[in-house]
């Protein structure tokens, strides 16, 4: 099991900043979602971690930089870009290569072929993969050594959703066994289902960490769907009492600023007859836009 540790990670290119201080930490046996606008600096942050661009800062796996790991294929495994291979290079030949130089047997190759879903294809090469394909070979490649840690930048993108189901289950499954998995991904509502805890980032900069439920719940404002006999009077009571309310064409109210007990008890007072009345709470992505409302650098006009 590995704790990694993201420590005070800065770039700088020319005059942009991509990275300022930005710490957080990924547990083991959870999935950490990576999340942040297009040009937040995700896929810079995971760079450094490790080692492979320059700037300030350290990240620690289980107290030791990337670059000082013993075996470090057997401690860490990544997948930063899918078409990162050799295209003439048969997809097992591709594999035995990396684990000849990890020192990992070359049989092993076979394995995480057959693991994520391309035994059938282990002599096709990797030119003709789509982009899916490509990020299950990726993902062979993060998963020869049996790493303690994975860090996976937009594993997902190219693959359809019977492919993003059986991610989901590999992460989900992979954390489970005490392992760190720390993955960055656009996908919001994939994500959702799949991550314990987040940490969000916004120029550079670090919006939150946190476990899921915490980040939509500081994030996400519950409000109160209701439906009554007299909307109007149960509206003007709900108004009094400082709730803020919102009601559709069809009657149907939205109530903010007051719990589903304390509309019901409104509503009794007032005797207004109540046919409808549930929670709900906004998703992640809503809670992620609420996050990052500041921090996005590419904000395109609503059409008119």
């Amino acid at each position: 099991m590995a704790l990694v540790q993201a420590c005070h990670l800065s770039k700088r290119y020319s005059d942009r900043v991509a990275l300022h201080d930005l710490s957080f930490e990924a547990h083991p046996g959870r999935v950490t979602g990576f999340l942040g606008p297009n040009g937040a600096g995700k896929s810079t942050a995971m760079r450094l971690m490790l080692g492979l661009d320059r700037g300030a800062g350290h990240t620690l796996f289980e107290g030791q930089p990337y670059h000082r790991l013993q075996h470090p294929a057997r401690r860490v495994g990544a997948l930063l870009d899918a078409r990162a291979c050799h295209p003439w290079r048969s997809a097992l030949n591709h594999l035995r290569m990396i684990a000849r130089g990890s020192g990992i047997e070359p049989s092993r190759a076979e394995e995480v072929l057959d693991l994520v879903g391309l035994g059938a294809h282990i002599n096709v090469r990797p030119r003709g993969f789509s982009l899916g394909m490509s990020q299950r070979l990726g993902l062979a490649a993060a998963l020869l050594g049996e790493p303690d840690t994975l860090v996976l930048d937009e594993p997902a993108n190219g693959m359809d959703p019977q492919g993003m189901i059986w991610l989901r289950h590999l992460l989900a499954d992979y954390a489970a066994r005490g392992n760190t998995v720390l993955v960055s991904s656009h996908l919001l509502a994939e994500m959702q289902t799949l991550a314990d805890d987040v940490v969000v980032i916004g120029r550079g900069r670090l919006l939150a960490q946190s476990p899921l439920p915490e980040f939509m719940s500081s994030y996400g404002l519950q409000t109160v769907q209701v439906r009554t006999d007299d909307p109007h009077r149960l509206t003007e009571a709900l108004t009094r009492q400082g709730a803020t309310v919102r009601t559709d064409d069809t009657g149907a109210m939205t109530v903010t600023g007051r719990t589903s007990r304390e509309v019901a008890q409104v509503a009794a007072r007032t005797d207004c007859l109540v046919m409808e009345l549930h929670t709900a709470t906004v998703n992640l992505e809503e809670a992620f836009l609420r996050a990052s409302a500041s921090d996005t650098d590419y904000n395109a006009k609503d059409l008119v």
